[in-house]
């Protein structure tokens, strides 16, 4: 398990967290989970009610919708589209290798975006990448 000084270094290197402040950065380390996934393991299915957003910090995990295929790694995230449209799941999402995740409640995201507008910039910047792609 890191230290909590190396899990402040491994979010400085997520794009969506890079360019938040230390105390930024802590914050999230205070009301983010971590969830360890075995290979295989399904974590997001579809139609099902989003409950928080994940962002891969080991490992790699598929992501299935409309008949595609993707891969997520390292500083990638996932899981955020129910919450921002508060919508059902619209993909299945399971690892694909042994992963490790950060994963941030329903209530903290939406804290996290109207304190941080940094972070809803970079996470709209992803999401306009994946929905033209």
């Amino acid at each position: 398990m890191p230290t909590e000084s190396e899990r402040v270094t491994a979010l400085e290197s997520i794009p969506i967290f890079a360019d938040l402040s230390q105390a930024s950065l802590q914050r999230i380390i205070d009301v983010a989970g971590e969830l360890e996934a075995a290979a295989g393991q399904v974590l997001v299915q579809p139609r099902t009610e989003g409950s928080g957003m994940y962002v891969v910090e080991e490992g790699t995990v598929v992501v299935e919708r409309g008949g595609k295929t993707f891969e997520l790694g390292p500083g990638e995230f996932f899981g955020e589209l129910a919450l921002l449209t508060s919508s059902t799941r619209t993909a299945r999402v399971r690892a694909n290798t042994p992963a490790r995740l950060l994963a941030i409640s329903r209530s903290e995201f939406r804290n996290l975006l109207e304190s941080e507008p940094k972070m809803a910039i970079c996470m709209l910047e992803t999401l306009a990448k994946r929905l033209a792609g």
